[in-house]
């Protein structure tokens, strides 16, 4: 078979159980659920070879500056034919003048870099079952009245409209809040995700109101499989570890943008976990 046999379309319901099967094959934990979410505010490109997916991309944008590549997976078979390259140039091109970023595996890695996108940071994987912790007095339950400052609060410290994406999480995901002065000043998010949960994002204005944040989630799913993402520069390894959370593995944070949208604020908030490695 040869890469002209293969034909490059749009992603829709009913390729989801192939992407899947691709994950799977990749040795990702992402059930169909997982796959629909991202989808969901995406747009998808797959490669098809007589009807069976053979590799995969989406392009999430965020607003009119930013998009998140992701989910880029090539079929084991079809490695070394140039594929993943016409997937990523697909991608860019749906992504237009936004500034992309990524999460790259070290596999992918000089595809990338050759696409025009630079390391911006070191991305950490942990996961486990959650040690039995205190519940902190100073996180509850979001309420309704906190819906509207979620996306708000996201912007402030990703730097991203990611409107629609907390729209997407509130309803698959539930949240806990810090106050201050009955103003919402930082949340976390807990959901169902491959093997049991994820916990992300986590926003906040320090240390101490984000690790208050995860400990509230932990401790209410005590023994639950949980995993968090996040990036190494929060220093919150060791004490992921004290909460039953081990290293298991990564990526390279990565982004591709003209020079006039390279990054420079200063924000009062911080992302201290992502939504997934694939959404930021």
């Amino acid at each position: 078979m040869t890469t002209r046999e293969i034909t490059l379309e749009t992603m829709k319901s009913e390729h989801l159980d192939g992407a899947v099967a691709l994950s799977r094959q990749a040795g990702w934990p992402h059930r169909r659920e997982d796959w629909e979410l991202v989808w969901s505010i995406s747009e998808g490109i797959i490669a098809l070879e007589d009807d069976r997916v053979v590799a995969t991309t989406l392009v999430t944008s965020y607003g009119e500056d930013a998009a998140t590549i992701n989910m880029v997976i090539v079929d084991a078979a079809m490695r070394g034919r140039g594929l993943g390259r016409k997937l990523m140039e697909a991608a860019l091109a749906r992504a237009g003048e936004r500034a992309c970023l990524l999460v790259a595996t070290q596999e992918g890695l000089p595809l990338y870099e050759k696409l025009g996108f630079v390391a911006t940071g070191d991305i950490a994987q942990y996961q486990g079952e959650a040690l039995p912790v205190g519940l902190p007095d100073s996180v509850s339950w979001a309420e309704a009245r906190d819906h509207d400052s979620l996306p708000v609060l996201d912007r402030e410290a990703t730097g991203h409209d990611r409107s629609a994406l907390m729209r997407l999480l509130r309803q698959r995901a539930k949240f806990a809040v810090i106050r201050d002065n009955g103003e919402m000043q930082g949340f976390a998010a807990v959901r169902a995700f491959g093997r049991g949960l994820v916990i992300g994002p986590v926003v906040a204005r320090n240390d101490t109101e984000a690790k208050a944040l995860i400990d509230f989630l932990l401790a209410q799913h005590k023994g639950s499989f949980v995993r968090l993402d996040t990036d190494v520069s929060t220093n919150l390894a060791e004490w992921l570890a004290g909460r039953g959370l081990a290293h298991a593995g990564g990526g390279v944070a990565m982004r591709r943008a003209p020079v006039a949208q390279q990054e420079s604020r200063i924000a009062h908030y911080r992302r201290y976990a992502l939504v997934s490695q694939a959404l930021g």
